[in-house]
């Protein structure tokens, strides 16, 4: 799960901001590229709009605070809620005290969310727009089968 992403497989920037063991920010942060947090960060974390952004909270790593991105690695504790508007990966020790909303989902067995999980629809884009799932339209646009939800792929226990 965690680390084991192809490379380039999130974000499409080569930046990489770090806030190491034995660090604590206090305040909010808005970035771009990736964030990877090992220390404490007291404060939001948003990314910046329009662009890739990745947010990693590793093992020991601890957010006090919102998280906005379009993908988000946790394997430490979140207390707070955590949008992510593309990818959200919950790995074994991810540990979240707050609401999860979220396109994609994927959870390890061991990670905790003490708060409500809530699936937001991806926007469609022009390509992509469907016509109503029994609405007017031609015999194969009538029969066309609606989009599918995201999926939670895994299971956690607690």
């Amino acid at each position: 799960m965690l680390g084991n992403k192809e490379k380039g497989s999130f974000g499409s920037s080569n930046t990489t901001t770090l806030i190491s063991r034995d660090t604590e920010v206090v305040g909010n942060i808005k970035f771009s590229g990736n964030l990877d947090i090992e220390g404490v960060v007291r404060g939001n974390i948003v990314a910046q709009s329009g662009k890739d952004a990745v947010v990693r909270v590793v093992d020991k790593g601890l957010v006090e605070g919102e998280i906005h991105a379009p993908s988000i690695i946790v394997n430490g504790t979140i207390t707070g809620d955590v949008y992510a508007s593309k990818h959200l990966e919950l790995a074994s020790k991810a540990r979240v005290q707050g609401n999860v909303h979220y396109t994609l989902v994927e959870m390890a067995i061991g990670a905790e969310v003490n708060g409500s999980l809530k699936h937001n629809a991806e926007q469609p884009s022009k390509d992509k727009a469907r016509k109503p799932f029994g609405g007017a339209g031609s015999p194969e646009e009538r029969t066309q089968e609606p989009a599918q939800p995201s999926q939670v792929v895994g299971t956690a226990k607690s």
